[in-house]
């Protein structure tokens, strides 16, 4: 028996909109699926912002009461000592002098905490403000060890530049220096006499320089690795004071490392003393 051709233009129309019906339901499903989705990402995406924001706020937070502590120590010598001195009582002159050279002394420190604090900041906050130029990384070394010989030769600690020229980046010079410098002051400040540092080139590839930077002196203990680049570590609380470091050294380092599309870490070494292994990105 034939079916009639409206019977089966009726039944074909059904079945495509079973179909279409069948179809959108299953795409309202996928769409119900994506909007779920991309609302369980973004609200990730919130959370995550809230929780880098409060994490920020916390380290902005410990900064500012890390300064404050930094500051009370010179700022109360400071006081004490001119108090001392504007109190009318007679005091002798080696300590008037002795208590003038103290408070010279307190305002170095000072400045060199505020230069710190706020190199830090900027490169933080507004890195895009430090100008890049072709620059010699061997030259700039050359630089800060000329610049810190004396204190070197104090401490009896030769130092060993073994950069071969050309190492060439596009970089700033500031900050380069800044490497260099601190890593040089830190060893000083806290390696110990009679040793030796060096500084070299271990390997290079098409985008990068790979140099290290090693002392022979005391190292540190194990447990403080880690912590080596945080601001205002204190392994000696007692000497970092006493050799007036700011205790952002290390911090400022890293930045600039991270600066200029690098990255460093530390170990002790083997034979005694500290190795620092970072890389620069050439020009």
């Amino acid at each position: 028996m034939s079916i009639p051709l409206g019977a089966y233009i009726i039944a074909t129309l059904v079945l495509l909109l079973i179909f279409y019906l069948v179809w959108n339901h299953l795409r309202q499903r996928k769409l119900i699926r994506q909007l779920k989705e991309l609302a369980n990402s973004l609200e990730q995406s919130k959370q995550q912002i809230i929780q880098e924001q409060e994490h920020n706020r916390q380290l902005k937070q410990e900064m500012t009461n890390n300064i404050a502590h930094e500051l009370k120590t010179p700022v109360s010598s400071i006081r004490g000592y001119l108090e001392i001195l504007l109190s009318g009582k007679t005091v002798e002159e080696t300590k008037k002098q002795f208590f003038l050279e103290r408070c010279y002394s307190q305002t170095l420190r000072l400045s060199d905490l505020i230069n710190d604090v706020a190199l830090i900041n900027k490169l933080e906050e507004s890195s895009d403000l430090f100008p890049k130029e072709e620059i010699s990384v061997s030259n700039i070394a050359n630089e800060a060890i000329t610049e810190l010989e004396e204190q070197c030769r104090s401490h009896n600690i030769k130092v060993n530049n073994d950069l071969q020229t050309p190492t060439a980046i596009l970089g700033n010079h500031s900050l380069v220096y800044s490497i260099f410098r601190n890593l040089i002051e830190n060893t000083i400040l806290y390696a110990g006499d009679n040793i030796e540092i060096g500084i070299e080139c271990y390997k290079q590839d098409s985008e990068r320089y790979f140099l290290r930077y090693y002392d022979t002196g005391a190292g540190v203990d194990p447990s403080y690795l880690t912590r080596l680049f945080d601001r205002f570590l204190r392994i000696d609380e007692g000497r970092s004071r006493k050799t007036g470091g700011t205790g952002l050294g290390l911090s400022i380092v890293k930045h600039a490392v991270l600066f200029h599309g690098g990255d460093i870490y530390v170990r002790n070494r083997d034979a005694g003393g500290l190795e620092f292994f970072f890389s620069l990105k050439k020009k």
